[in-house]
Order: C-alpha cells, then sequence, then structure tokens
C-alpha cells in the first residue's frame, strides 16, 4: 500500500498544479475548491497501474489518469445537485455553497478540461482514447438516470439493478484500466480483460457497499450507517429480502417504509435482512464478481508479479471492515 500512497500523492500533486483558467472567480473557484477536499483517487491510480502493468511509464499516461478523475468529479458536482446533498466527504457541496446554475456551470467545465487531458497523448491514441471515453460517459448517464427512475419504481429486479450500477459505477473502473492499456500499446484481447476486470470489480465494490451500510462499525464507516433503509433505496440486500419474503415480513416492509423513527426503522429492517439471511447472500454474490475479476486479470497476457499492485489494490478496496 505504500506505492498506492505514493500514486495517490502524485495524484493529488498534479490536480493541485492544473492549469485552469481563473476568470471568472465565480465559474473557477468552485471547481478548484472541489478538487481540493480529496478523496482516494482510486479511478486516476488504476490508469497508472494498467500502464505499469504493461511496462509504460507512468509520466506517458498522468494526463490521462488526471482525465478520469476530472470526470469522476464533474459526475460527483452535478449528482450532489441531483440529490440535493448538503455534504460531500463531510464539507458543503458546491450547490450548497454557492448555487445551483454555477455548480452546473463548474462542473461542465470540469467535464470539457477532462477531455483536454484526455487528449494529451500521441496522436494515434485519440481514436480509442475518444471512442472509450465516450461510451462510459454515456453509460455513466445511463446509469444515474436509471437510479432515479428506480426511486419511483416497485418492480426493480435483481438484474436490472446489477445492470445499473454497472452503468453508474462500474463502467469508469474499467474504462479507467483501458485507458491505461490504449496508452501502453496492449493486444485487444488484453484490453477486453483489463476493461472486464475493472467492470467486476467494480460491481463487487458496490455490493460490498450495500453491506456495509447496513452492517459496518460506525465509528469506522465514515457514513451514517442505514442510509440506505432510511432512504428506502432499492440496494442488493433490499431486492433480494423483498424477492424472498413472506407474507408477513411483506407487511413489515410495507409498514415501515414511512417510519420516520430511523433508528428504529434501521433495527427493524436490519433484522428481517437476518431473518432471510440477506447479507450472506450479497456477501455471495460480491465473491461471484471478485472471482470474475480476477479471473480475467488472470488470462492478461503479461507476468503475475506484474500484476501484484492491482491485485493488491483489489483486496485493499475488498476489505473495507463491516
Amino acid at each position: 500500500m505504500e506505492q498506492i500512497k505514493h500514486l495517490q500523492l502524485e495524484i493529488e500533486n498534479a490536480l493541485g498544479e492544473l492549469k485552469i483558467s481563473n476568470n471568472p472567480k465565480s465559474l473557477y473557484e468552485p471547481i478548484t475548491y472541489f478538487l481540493s477536499i480529496g478523496g482516494k483517487r482510486i479511478r486516476p491510480i488504476l490508469v497508472l497501474l494498467a500502464a505499469r502493468m504493461f511496462n509504460n511509464k507512468r509520466e506517458n499516461v498522468l494526463n490521462q489518469a488526471l482525465a478520469v478523475e476530472l470526470f469522476h468529479n464533474f459526475t460527483l458536482v452535478h449528482d450532489d445537485i441531483m440529490d440535493r446533498a448538503p455534504l460531500r466527504r463531510g464539507i458543503t457541496t458546491v450547490h450548497e455553497k454557492w448555487n445551483e446554475s454555477q455548480a452546473i456551470l463548474s462542473g461542465d467545465v470540469l467535464l470539457i478540461v477532462a477531455y483536454q487531458y484526455l487528449m494529451r497523448t500521441h496522436t494515434v491514441y485519440f481514436g480509442d482514447l475518444m471512442k472509450v471515453f465516450n461510451q462510459m460517459a454515456i453509460e455513466v448517464c445511463e446509469g444515474q438516470q436509471l437510479d432515479m427512475d428506480f426511486e419511483q419504481r416497485d418492480d426493480v429486479s435483481i438484474p436490472e439493478y446489477i445492470e445499473m450500477i454497472r452503468l453508474k459505477t462500474s463502467v469508469l473502473l474499467g474504462c479507467a484500466l483501458e485507458i491505461g492499456a490504449i496508452v501502453s500499446d496492449a493486444s485487444v484481447e488484453d484490453k477486453k480483460h483489463i476493461y472486464d476486470f475493472g467492470v467486476n470489480i467494480g460491481l463487487a465494490f458496490q455490493i460490498q457497499d450495500d453491506i456495509l451500510d447496513v452492517y459496518a462499525d460506525a465509528s469506522k464507516f465514515g457514513k451514517q450507517v442505514g442510509g440506505d433503509i432510511i432512504a428506502n433505496k432499492k440496494t442488493y440486500l433490499y431486492l433480494t429480502a423483498r424477492q424472498q419474503a413472506n407474507n408477513a415480513q411483506e407487511a413489515i416492509f410495507e409498514a415501515q417504509m414511512n417510519n420516520n423513527n430511523h433508528a428504529e426503522k434501521v433495527n427493524i429492517i436490519r433484522d428481517l435482512y437476518d431473518e432471510l439471511a440477506v447479507r450472506q447472500k450479497a456477501e455471495l454474490a460480491m465473491q461471484e464478481f471478485y472471482d470474475k475479476a480476477m479471473e480475467h486479470l488472470a488470462a492478461i497476457s503479461v507476468n503475475h508479479n506484474d500484476k501484484q499492485l492491482l491485485i493488491g489494490l483489489s483486496d485493499y478496496l475488498m476489505q473495507r471492515e463491516i
């Protein structure tokens, strides 16, 4: 993890040195503010790790790594607006600190700057980079729309949920890795495998997040435990439980939908989850996606030792404390 921390620092330093205009201040100040609130920087690190695995030099792909992180932050600024979120990582969100119009426009600039950094590479890579980046950007928007649509539906299936999180979350991880492979002249087969590795790790990570929301140690989780239950979010655990509940259990679920006593609601729903063993089922699904990811990583035609950093990062992400 020391090497991962070194890469995080490299990304942070590069973000701090971005050549972004400061005029008009009202447009660019929110961007500087938002980029300064930190984060794990996992997505740009994946670009660097993929390039390293295929024996490229990190300095040749730093711009593309920054492009991925800038795009990710663009989505966060806009997601916060749509979710009416007051905080991001414990810090006031852009639309709350300024206003929604400024947040929208600043987010738009972040997206455009992301493309500028993406294209700071040899022209031979332009076509492939634009193709995978544009496809990812469209799919992320599709995933966000599905997530919002699901709020209005009572018939969401587990396969639909998996597809939503694939689009909203996982394709960006796959794209980050594929970008590192593209600018490192990886084979067609290896680019496909590294992309599929990222997508499956992303799915495993999101299901783990669903589990943590219910069962995490509040002192270590970093956000409110039971937040998904309080918000009636259709997570993997919720959908599995509703699919398997008997009539009596179904009646309890329905009765809790509008319970404003949040602590009571979380405890009651968690007890139902325990009765239905949905945590174990979610953990099984999470492991299946992780195993698929490792199968794709194993199929990549580079030395196993060159894959160790990606394996280590994956294990680190999957070992958050419950």
